[in-house]
């Protein structure tokens, strides 16, 4: 058995970089004796990461260098799966089956007597580059992992929007997965508030709550069996190490790092402890985390689908955290392993998350599992380029829905939010972004939220309703808001049709009923738009209409519908000479208080049905036609005139002439 690959201790490039300095310059007999078969490996060849398991049956058997050099000729390169890292040293583990991948280094456990010893071999080269393998059955499989503390921002409901977008057009599966380890700010509450938007937003999941699946749970909190599992991997292969520093410990190493100006990377002492020292902590029952292993030089290279070429040095990082002193798994550690072990073939998600893949990439990488792709999407920004946030309004989904915008809308408005299909269209259902939707026309820059935008976008939705699906619609809101007593029948319809050119969002609805059923006829009147009317002969005309309403004639007329309306103001014209403007002018003002609306024929119809029919709802305030002429039969014309109002000015003038220095109270 080759000595100096019998135990951790022997061989050097386990350690420190001290030592591998030390171990390349050293001149004693055995350092060159290793030196010289370490350079009988090709730099091409280098072997995966896996280790070898020799069943108890078999003889322990550490293979020398040649011995691996000739075993690796005799196997097929079938090509690169994964990336390697240079700059600390490489070195090269024989797998029991022949495949030969790139890997990053492993450290052997000292406590693991049944594990094969690997042989490590440095290697110039200084990248450690990612390369992503699909899922073993081919099928594109995503995911999107929102955390229940809160309510759906609409940038998690776009990342959500793009994950199903992806996985809809390429066939796949969309993964539902609740990342609920952060104890003390999720809730049930939030996670049922999460699953209402975005089953209202129509993005059903293939898998996850409710549903359930092959890859489940779907739920962090009930996953922790499988972190501690994997954790446990990664101690036993030297991936990961206790470390038992307490917090105080910690803060100094990042106040030195402060003053050093250097990153708040991890200078404690236990990446390099003995056994004993670790077995004397765990004795006393001291606390501790588990911290990954970074080498210390080199760097880390992905390609992303969106961004293109990322990169990162590892230097920068420092040995993280993968398992907190309680027991409970870090987001980065539990991610990974999620991923890996739900066969995610593609991983979409907000860029804020892009300098989370240095750590997950590592963990990858020493569990041996194969990398998803990666796809960053850009931040949703304000309109003054900052990152949205609740300063610039509504920014949940649910606050959406109840200010009444229709989830077709938000889904279309989202979809535009960095895509776009190549074209000047902006106007797409949620079936034809399925069919035009590619990842490749994601734009890498920051999408601005422009309110107005959306709230046009959600008219157009809204007026493309069908019409009966609409009317039900605008209906319903009526009624549950206590406008309407019914949702349906003949005058829901009518005041549907005559009102939805107005109305952009669901809740519009009301301001244009309530206007409607509005009788402001004496704020119109003394408006100045309005006393150009009143100039008119308006009186003349009022006298005129009373008159009509009182005979029967006028609502004889409503009676027989809009034909009958419209028949009974050409002869209500003809009777008063006039026609156009100056006729319907005056009759809108006096039929329903304004001066702008919908088609007065209609709108007086619905006026007429509404108090025949009793539909509105008292607290409402609705003033009926009977009402509206009982008022204009006892309005004092003469107060709105302008030669009134001249008189009135000038009698006031005098006043304060006479009375210069008489008090206010006294000239009022």
């Amino acid at each position: 058995m080759p000595d100096f690959v019998s135990t951790y201790k022997q061989f050097p490039l386990f350690h420190t970089r001290k030592n591998d300095s030390a171990f390349r310059t050293s001149t004693s007999p055995a350092s060159i004796r290793k030196r010289e078969a370490y350079k009988q490996i090709p730099e091409s060849l280098v072997i995966s990461s896996s280790l070898l398991r020799l069943r108890s049956s078999q003889v322990h058997h550490h293979p020398s260098p040649a011995e691996l050099l000739s075993s690796a000729k005799r196997k097929q390169v079938k090509g690169i799966k994964m990336a390697t890292l240079v700059g600390s040293p490489c070195w090269v583990r024989l797998r029991s089956i022949g495949e030969i991948t790139l890997a990053h280094p492993s450290f052997p456990r000292q406590s693991s007597p049944l594990r094969v010893r690997s042989i490590a071999v440095p290697l110039p080269r200084r990248g450690f580059s990612v390369s992503a393998a699909a899922a073993s059955d081919g099928q594109v499989r995503v995911r999107f992992a929102p955390s229940p503390t809160g309510n759906l921002h609409v940038g998690g409901a776009r990342t959500a929007l793009f994950n199903y977008l992806f996985a809809r057009s390429k066939g796949g599966k969309f993964v539902l997965r609740i990342e609920d380890t952060d104890l003390e700010r999720s809730t049930k509450e939030s996670e049922e508030a999460v699953l209402q938007d975005l089953s209202w937003l129509g993005l059903d999941w293939d898998e996850g709550p409710g549903i359930g699946g092959d890859y489940g749970p779907y739920r962090q909190s009930e996953r922790n069996s499988l972190y501690k599992e994997h954790a446990q991997k990664l101690l036993e292969s030297g991936h990961v190490y206790r470390c038992f520093c307490s917090n105080e410990e910690l803060e100094k190493m990042k106040e030195i790092a402060k003053l050093k100006q250097l990153p708040p990377v991890y200078t404690g002492r236990w990446a390099t402890a003995t056994e004993e020292e670790v077995q004397e902590e765990l004795a006393k029952g001291t606390p501790f985390t588990y911290r990954f292993r970074v080498p210390k030089e080199g760097s880390l290279k992905i390609s992303d689908l969106i961004r293109g070429e990322v990169s990162w040095n590892l230097d920068t990082l420092g040995d993280f955290v993968i398992m907190r002193s309680n027991g409970q798994p870090v987001y980065n550690f539990c991610v990974t392993v999620d991923d890996a072990t739900m066969a995610i073939s593609h991983v979409i998600r907000a860029e804020e998350h892009l300098p989370n893949t240095l750590r997950q990439a590592l963990i990858y990488k020493a569990l041996g599992f194969s990398m998803p792709y990666f796809a960053h999407v850009s931040l949703i920004l304000a309109p003054d380029r900052s990152k949205l946030s609740k300063r610039h309004g509504a920014t949940s989904v649910g606050q959406f829905r109840e200010m009444g915008y229709l989830p077709q809308a938000m889904v279309n408005y989202l979809a535009l939010l960095g895509w776009g299909d190549g074209t000047e269209n902006e106007f797409f259902t949620l079936k034809q972004l399925v069919e035009k939707f590619t990842i490749e026309r994601v734009n890498k820059s920051g999408a601005i939220f422009d309110s107005t935008k959306l709230r046009w976008m959600n008219g157009q939705h809204l007026r493309a309703i069908p019409s009966e699906a609409l009317t039900e619609l605008i209906g319903q809101h009526w009624k549950s808001t206590g406008t309407l007593k019914d949702s349906d029948g003949s005058f829901v319809d009518e005041a549907v049709q005559l009102l939805k050119d107005g109305i952009d969002l669901i809740t519009d609805s009301d301001k244009a009923l309530t206007n409607l059923f509005a009788y402001p006829l004496h704020a119109t009147l003394a408006s100045s738009e309005g006393k150009v009317v009143v100039e008119d002969k308006l009186p003349e005309v009022s006298a005129s209409l009373v008159a009509a309403y009182d005979s029967g004639e006028l609502i004889a007329a409503l009676e027989e519908g809009h034909t009958g309306w419209q028949k009974w103001v050409k002869g209500f014209g003809k009777s008063l000479k006039r026609k156009g403007k100056s006729l319907f002018m005056p009759l809108r003002v006096l039929l329903t208080g304004k001066l702008h609306g919908p088609d007065m024929g209609a709108s007086v119809l619905l006026l007429y049905k509404a108090g025949k029919y009793d539909v509105v709802a008292p607290e409402t305030g609705f003033i009926t036609l009977d009402e509206r002429f009982n008022m204009l039969r006892h309005i004092d014309w003469a107060s709105f005139s302008q030669d009134q109002t001249l008189k009135s000015c000038l009698r006031l003038c005098n006043l304060i002439l006479v009375y210069p220095y008489a008090p206010d109270k006294m000239r009022s």
